[in-house]
């Protein structure tokens, strides 16, 4: 496990934390990726997607109400002021015992409140010969939360999807890793701006990059 913090004259401020979330098996998740919607706000339909939010009660995740994210154009320069609305989390992927695992390591790493909201976002990345897949339409940013965590479950025929962090937008990445399925970096979206490189197909066929991003506050609202 990476652990990068930096100190002050009182206290060491959590910056961000890669690790290897071994109780995992990340192939337990790829059915679930193979019937994720076409995300409808972004052109070129290369990005599928679903999303739900979670509290953890009494060592149980509950899903709550359904309801749109929403962030300020301040953050999301493409898709920001928009209320984007997204099918839920499949029931079966939620109640896996895996999955849970998921979260709890995203609230250990980030020392939530106990029934602090999740927002949960399962992607999908495709790519095929001539036309490139970005993770990241909205280029380097943030998202307006207080964490965020990004967790790489499959990738399949690609080149790139390397993950970057930084202090500020024109700097140089402070951190920069294509992430491996079961690997899961958490950061602090207040000390750190993140982008994802696109992603383009080994050979002729198309290649995919499958993740799921965590964020806490969830950035939904009913």
């Amino acid at each position: 496990m990476q652990k990068v913090s930096y100190a002050t004259e009182l206290e060491y401020t959590f910056l961000f934390t890669l690790r290897k979330v071994n109780s995992i098996n990340t192939e337990d998740f790829q059915t679930f990726f193979q019937n994720l919607p076409v995300d409808p706000y972004i052109k070129g339909k290369y990005r599928s997607r679903r999303l739900s939010r979670v509290i953890i009660s009494e060592n149980k995740l509950i899903k709550l109400p359904h309801g749109y994210l929403f962030q300020s154009r301040d953050y999301n320069s493409l898709l920001g002021d928009i209320k984007r609305d997204f099918a839920e989390l499949e029931d079966a992927l939620v109640e896996l015992d895996i999955f849970k695992n998921l979260v709890l390591a995203f609230s250990d790493a980030c020392k939530l409140h106990p029934e602090a909201e999740i927002g949960i976002h399962q992607i999908r990345t495709t790519c095929s010969p001539g036309h490139l897949g970005n993770p990241a339409p909205e280029g380097i940013h943030q998202d307006g939360s207080d964490f965020i965590g990004i967790f790489s479950v499959a990738r399949e025929n690609i080149q790139g999807g390397e993950t970057h962090l930084y202090t500020a937008k024109k700097e140089k990445p402070v951190f920069n890793k294509i992430l491996q399925p079961g690997e899961l970096v958490v950061v602090n979206d207040h000390d750190f701006f993140h982008f994802t490189t696109p992603i383009k197909s080994h050979n002729p066929e198309p290649g995919t990059r499958d993740v799921f991003v965590l964020t806490s506050p969830s950035l939904i609202s009913e």
